[in-house]
């Protein structure tokens, strides 16, 4: 893995001697741009979470960061599933946000589709973890207009960390009393049917989970962005090209005026690139 973008500045070359006869030694090779495997504690500093007092933080409540993945011709998954389209230094940097982040918030067709499980506790995030006060792994936090959830799967029986679902106050309420009966806590995030986006990271923020994370599906995340919920979208472009009619990685009605995001960093490995954006 390589740095493409910021560049960094190289070490300070020592001053030309006598005993070089005056020439000046090479300039080193800054550690980030040469192409090596980073260590997850090189990637988890790279990915940060902004701290609460930055400026960029002003005025809300918590961060949204989506991590999605695409083919270079737009597609969203194959088959309707992303790993298709995942590769090794994906998955190492999907590992790392997911260490990095109090919550995970992911979408009931998704969880269908990728046959999500609970997420675990990883030695390597233990001390970063526990010193930004967080527990052991994060919650997984399910949007669901209608619950029609399966309730004795892994996800909802094996947590480390008890799995939410987030709907609005409309929602069906037998569905909503199969989910408590299963244990599991129901927040509402809206006064309708569904989820109102714009309120998810307060509702979150309430149980402690200030550092978000979405991993769509493309709705969800349409959603997110036409909102003005989303902060931040880290975007893995893979290397191939999969034609079809698959979903973008976002999927829902334009918006009125294209909004602007602001390039943070390009990571680069085996033709993949890993970027991350931010809101302007």
């Amino acid at each position: 893995m390589r740095r493409l973008f910021p560049l960094s500045s190289p070490p300070a070359s020592p001053p030309p001697s006598a005993h070089d006869g005056g020439n000046s030694a090479p300039v080193p090779v800054p550690p980030d741009v040469v192409d090596r495997e980073w260590t997850l504690e090189e990637l988890a500093d790279a990915y940060a979470y902004p701290a609460a007092d930055e400026p960029v933080r002003a005025g809300r409540t918590g961060w949204l960061r989506a991590n999605m993945v695409s083919s270079v011709d737009g597609a969203a998954h194959h088959d309707g599933r992303s790993q298709p389209l995942s590769g090794a230094a994906d998955m190492r940097i999907f590992g790392v946000l997911r260490g990095l982040a109090d919550a995970v918030v992911v979408g009931a067709e998704t969880v269908r589709q990728e046959g999500y499980r609970p997420a675990r506790a990883r030695a390597a995030f233990a001390a970063r973890r526990e010193a930004a006060g967080q527990g052991p792994a994060p919650a997984i936090a399910v949007v669901s207009a209608g619950l029609e959830l399966d309730f004795s799967l892994p996800l909802f029986t094996e947590p480390l960390v008890p799995t939410l679902v987030l709907t609005g106050a409309g929602a069906p309420s037998d569905r909503v009393r199969a989910a408590r009966d299963a244990g599991t806590e129901v927040l509402f995030a809206g006064e309708g049917i569904g989820v109102d986006p714009s309120r998810v990271a307060a509702v979150l923020a309430e149980r402690g989970h200030a550092r978000l994370l979405t991993e769509g599906g493309p709705k969800l995340l349409g959603q997110f962005a036409a909102a003005g919920a989303l902060d931040e979208l880290c975007l893995s472009l893979a290397p191939v090209v999969t034609v079809g009619a698959a979903a973008r990685i976002m999927n829902g009605p334009a918006v009125a005026v294209p909004e602007r995001f602001a390039l943070v960093s390009v990571l680069e490995e085996a033709g993949f690139l890993f970027t991350r954006y931010r809101r302007s």
